[in-house]
């Protein structure tokens, strides 16, 4: 949804910063790997502490790598890899758990039942793409849904920064809307797939 609105235009913004890059020898999986060294580090240092403003702040930055390592790939000579695919996707999964971990390990810490919640917001963000790389193994196409990766990352990011501006309620609010409409986006991809089997 988000991501389909808002990609042309960041996608025309950030091209001659993704051909600079290649310019200089820089290559799309090393701007994978590097960004998600920081997302990582950030999101399982700073969240753990209750640094959330300055934590999302950091993650945000870190996460605009995914934005220019497929610009980037699509730019090269080379074109995206087989490899260079595979490496992003799973990295994606990765980092996405990542930032949910350290938001969980400092509810933990403090006895909070939100964790619980954000243990289902977890579960569906490892279930949507399971899905569609299971349906195009059976070539099906299963993409879309009201909450793909874009709006999912969104949303937790925009929450865990305003729960550190001290917004009350918001980091409930987003994390209970994450774990919704990940379980909605969950049940839409296994119809579609039950559809196209019928």
């Amino acid at each position: 949804m988000i991501s389909g609105i808002f990609k042309p235009a960041v996608t025309s913004f950030i091209t001659p910063v993704a051909r600079l890059a290649l310019r200089i020898g820089i290559t799309p999986n090393a701007v994978t790997l590097v960004g998600a060294v920081g997302v990582l580090c950030c999101a399982l240092f700073f969240y753990p502490r209750g640094d959330f403003f300055l934590g999302s702040a950091l993650v945000f930055i870190f996460a605009l790598s995914d934005l220019f390592d497929g610009t980037m790939a699509r730019l090269s000579e080379t074109g995206s890899s087989r490899w260079g695919g595979f490496l992003d996707s799973a990295i994606d999964r990765i980092t996405d758990s990542a930032i949910l971990i350290g938001v969980a390990i400092y509810l933990i810490d403090r006895g909070d039942t939100l964790s619980v919640v954000i243990m289902i917001s977890l579960v569906t963000g490892m279930l949507i793409p399971y899905i569609r790389a299971k349906a195009e193994g059976m070539n099906i196409c299963c993409e879309g849904g009201i909450a793909e990766r874009t709006e999912r990352l969104a949303i937790s990011i925009s929450a865990i920064a305003a729960h550190g501006l001290g917004v009350p309620y918001v980091l409930a609010v987003g994390m209970w809307l994450l774990a919704v409409l990940g379980s909605i986006t969950v049940i839409q991809r296994m119809v579609t797939v039950k559809k196209a089997l019928a």
